[in-house]
């Protein structure tokens, strides 16, 4: 399998997910512009979002994935069937009880996060109400977390790829035709949750049953934690969580933080925070995903050679593509929020307090793209501890950072606070892979980064000259101008940026790689 022209295959999916989410934002801006009840909707997604990440997505797939590579490679199919079988009884059992108890408890965690709120009663109410809607969904990405590990590790990408781009037309739908529906039109965005979960969930369940993987669940759950395989990965799992809480744990306090700023601060964190999603996607998860299964297989051969050479592979990839990015985002961050979301109740100040949280999290898009390369290196070996000891120092020090940063930048202090603790991870990280000769980087990285820095500075200066020459929040009445001159600059930077490349010598050929 030829992994350059996989993850481009996973990218182009990746970036149809993005964009229909840039897209939703984009109608969500519009319909519902910043204010308490946009971050009342934004707050209450963000538990179930939360819990989502720590047990369906994040910490289960670190621990799954390279337990399910090894019975795959070790033990056959019949066996690992029925290892998928039990774990997805387990966790879905799990998801639902917890979505229980979110739905009961639903007025004191919006009470813990989003206490700002109480400033407008009908928003905070209306956070309660949209909690309780919206718990369930994450039930539906525990299987669909599942279903993605299976088929990823079936070297099947595509259709985990595009799943998410389900509940984006969801969204989508909801804003522009169930939001006439409701007295609270915001109401209609958590239906679109609820809606978005079950249609992904339906996607995965022909490729399963393709492959012989359809889980078979069972009523009593203790059927599933008897099994071994399922102890081993809730072994993992504990350690996992730990270190996907980290992360999430420090977003809800910064989501607290900037609940009690100023109306509409929520709101502005999430449409950067959205547009910082879309690089680290297409790059960073893509390259996770395909990061993984590989590693986890040449360990389980004791190839390291091999695990050192594709972890080599991904890095260069990384610097190749995220430098440019964080630079791009810095130098666009007012062209790209105007050009997405300055329409209907999306007005001028929004644009302002939205484009210096971008400008903020570019400062640690590489961070953040580097940890996605970076810890499967350490999930594939079945080592969850090193990552959460990081990730536990990397919370005490973004908060810390914030004591700092907020005072000085308001909303944009946050995001600088998450960014730099992405680097530092990062970093810690790259450590943690030396000191353990995990890694060993091969030769001429000297010269790429000579040839990187080149490279995006004459990209970053055509980007910065380029947009000075226009009035972005002007150009409101002519859309499709403002974004044909944003694609316009986009376009050239990276002609600009590439073309200095091969000018240097770079030439795709020597990105090409075939997974053994």
């Amino acid at each position: 399998m030829n992994l350059l022209k996989t993850l481009a295959a996973i990218s182009s999916m990746t970036m149809v997910s993005r964009v229909t989410g840039l897209l939703r934002d984009s109608l969500f801006a519009a319909a519902f512009g910043a204010s308490n009840f946009t971050d009342a909707f934004n707050i209450a997604f963000r538990l179930p979002n939360l819990l989502r990440r720590l047990f369906a997505e994040g910490a289960f797939s670190q621990a799954f994935v390279p337990i399910i590579t090894e019975y795959k490679t070790r033990h056959g199919q019949a066996a690992t069937k029925t290892l998928v079988d039990h774990v997805a009884t387990v966790l879905i059992w799990a998801t639902l009880l917890v979505s229980i108890a979110g739905i009961v408890a639903a007025p004191v965690l919006i009470y813990w996060i989003g206490g700002g709120l109480q400033r407008e009663p009908a928003a905070f109410d209306a956070a309660v109400v949209m909690t309780r809607m919206m718990f369930p969904y994450i039930t539906c990405m525990a299987f669909v977390a599942l279903a993605s590990g299976v088929l990823n590790t079936w070297r099947q990408f595509k259709i985990p790829a595009i799943t998410p781009v389900l509940l984006n037309l969801s969204f989508i739908f909801a804003a522009l035709v169930l939001a006439d529906y409701f007295e609270q039109p915001i109401y209609a965005m958590a239906v679109g949750v609820c809606v978005g979960g079950v249609l992904q969930v339906a996607l995965q369940i022909p490729s399963l049953l393709k492959i012989g993987m359809l889980p078979r669940l069972s009523v009593n759950p203790l059927v599933g934690l008897r099994d071994a395989g399922v102890h081993r990965m809730l072994g993992k799992m504990g350690p996992a969580v730990f270190s996907v809480a980290a992360a999430q744990i420090s977003l809800l306090i910064n989501t607290t933080i900037a609940a009690g700023l100023a109306a509409g601060a929520v709101t502005a964190l999430q449409y950067a925070d959205r547009l910082m999603e879309l690089p680290t996607a297409l790059l960073g998860v893509a390259l996770g995903t395909i990061l993984l299964p590989g590693l986890a297989k040449a360990n389980t051969e004791g190839d390291t050679r091999e695990y050192s050479s594709l972890l080599d592979w991904g890095l260069r990839l990384t610097f190749l593509l995220a430098i440019p990015a964080a630079v791009g985002m810095a130098a666009l961050a007012t062209p790209m929020i105007a050009t997405l979301f300055h329409y209907g109740k999306f007005d001028n100040a929004d644009v302002a307090a939205s484009s210096l949280p971008l400008m903020a999290y570019s400062a640690g898009l590489l961070g953040f793209i580097l940890v996605k390369t970076l810890a499967p290196a350490f999930f594939a070996r079945q080592d969850v501890k090193t990552p959460v000891r990081i990730a536990v120092g990397v919370l005490v020090v973004t908060q810390l950072l914030n004591l700092v940063f907020v005072p000085l930048l308001g909303v944009a202090g946050l995001a600088l606070s998450i960014g730099v603790g992405a680097c530092i991870n990062a970093a810690l990280l790259y450590a943690g892979l030396r000191k353990r000769k995990i890694y060993a980087p091969q030769p001429g990285w000297a010269s790429f980064f000579f040839k990187l820095v080149a490279a995006v500075t004459v990209m970053g200066a055509l980007a910065w000259f380029g947009q000075a020459q226009f009035d972005w929040v002007a150009m409101r009445a002519q859309p499709f101008l403002r974004a044909g001159v944003l694609l316009a600059i986009i376009v050239a930077s990276g002609i600009a940026y590439f073309g200095v490349l091969v000018l240097l010598g770079f030439r795709p050929r020597d990105f090409k790689r075939r997974a053994k």
